[in-house]
């Protein structure tokens, strides 16, 4: 797991749910990841919801990884990039369960 998209519900939270996105992206940085956030996207020539998700989705393919935010599961985004990364091989895994400890054991860590 070096290159890791975040996937989380946006739509129809508070701040469309970014501080939570960004606070995610900070850790696992932190933790020596390349993250591919789409709280950080430059906002698309199409700004309609599927404008933003053409983005998200050509990001999303460029990763090994998809860590998972709470509430992805009743996000209609979050569960197409989930679809799609089942679908091309791609790993899930809950954000939270990204630390250290459990990569070092997958030999995992960033290089």
């Amino acid at each position: 797991m070096k290159r890791i998209y975040l996937a989380g519900p946006m739509t129809g939270l508070p701040e469309f749910n970014y501080p939570a996105f960004h606070a995610e992206a900070a850790r696992l940085r932190e933790l020596g990841f390349h993250v591919e956030n789409p709280a950080e996207n430059e906002a698309p020539a199409d700004t309609t919801w599927s404008g933003y998700l053409r983005l998200a989705i050509a990001q999303l393919i460029t990763c090994d990884t998809v860590a998972l935010l709470p509430g992805w599961h009743e996000s209609k985004g979050a569960m197409l990039e989930h679809h799609i990364a089942c679908h091309l091989g791609i790993v899930r895994v809950m954000a939270a369960d990204i630390g250290r400890r459990a990569l070092a054991t997958a030999g995992g860590l960033p290089a």
